[in-house]
């Protein structure tokens, strides 16, 4: 296997690469830095419908996927990985939120295998059995796992190597330092009446790093105060 391999499991294949076959991600699935297998689970369906899903046990709206026909796929798709082990991902709204940590140890292993949802979700029974890793993107709630599968990968992907310009680009990014990322200025210098701060002008690189620091701070504190605890708890352990 080369590269950082992608195996997503969905009902709607055509959605990928999506956006990822576009810019830095798209160049880097040409180069091969990644790989992109994008699996139909209606072909493991037995009926000459390609029925994927059946009403709810206990009653309910909506319909929940059969745990035999996405078991299938998923046999199929670990049956071809032979001994590589990838972490298999279920997007949801109940899952464990997904941060930049989780991105970092992702992307820095093998790849993926992601399971994207649709209806109702999927039978727990499956869940279970595959020991899926349940992972939200944010308390709202989409279609299907689609979306949230494209916003996992693009994540993991420009953290691999060679896909960002500067391998030093990702550190001062929003959480990457426990923090919201600080404000950016380009030419022109006054806009609309509004000047760059002149500390960015002055060529003094320490003065400059203070600013976006205190930037990133106030931030932080100001529009995520559940990172702004966290941050401050780990600067100052005593705040326990």
């Amino acid at each position: 296997m080369n590269g950082w391999a992608a195996k997503v499991l969905t009902l709607f294949p055509d959605m990928f690469p999506g956006p990822l076959g576009h810019s830095l991600a798209g160049k880097a699935l040409m180069d091969e830095v990644w790989s992109l297998n994008a699996i139909d689970i209606r072909r493991f369906a037995r009926d000459k419908h390609q029925k994927v899903d059946d009403t709810p046990f206990g009653g309910g709206p909506g319909m929940v996927m059969r745990p035999d026909v996405v078991d299938r796929a998923l046999g199929e798709v670990m049956s071809d990985l032979g001994d590589v082990r990838l972490p298999v991902l279920y997007m949801s709204p109940r899952g464990v939120p997904l941060t930049q940590a989780r991105v970092r140890s992702l992307s820095a292993g093998p790849g993926v295998v992601i399971v994207c949802g649709r209806y109702e979700g999927l039978d727990e029974r499956v869940i279970k059995a595959r020991q899926m890793e349940e992972v939200s993107v944010g308390d709202y709630i989409l279609s299907g796992g689609e979306l949230a599968a494209l916003a996992l990968m693009d994540a993991c992907i420009r953290l691999l190597p060679g896909v960002m310009g500067s391998d030093e680009s990702p550190e001062e990014e929003s959480f990457e330092q426990g923090l919201l990322e600080y404000p950016h200025y380009t030419r022109p210098r006054t806009w609309c009446n509004r000047n760059v701060p002149e500390v960015l002008l002055s060529g003094h690189h320490e003065r400059v790093r203070a600013w976006r620091q205190a930037k990133a701070e106030e931030i932080t504190r100001e529009r995520r105060p559940d990172l702004w605890d966290r941050f401050a708890q780990d600067r100052d352990p005593s705040r326990h």
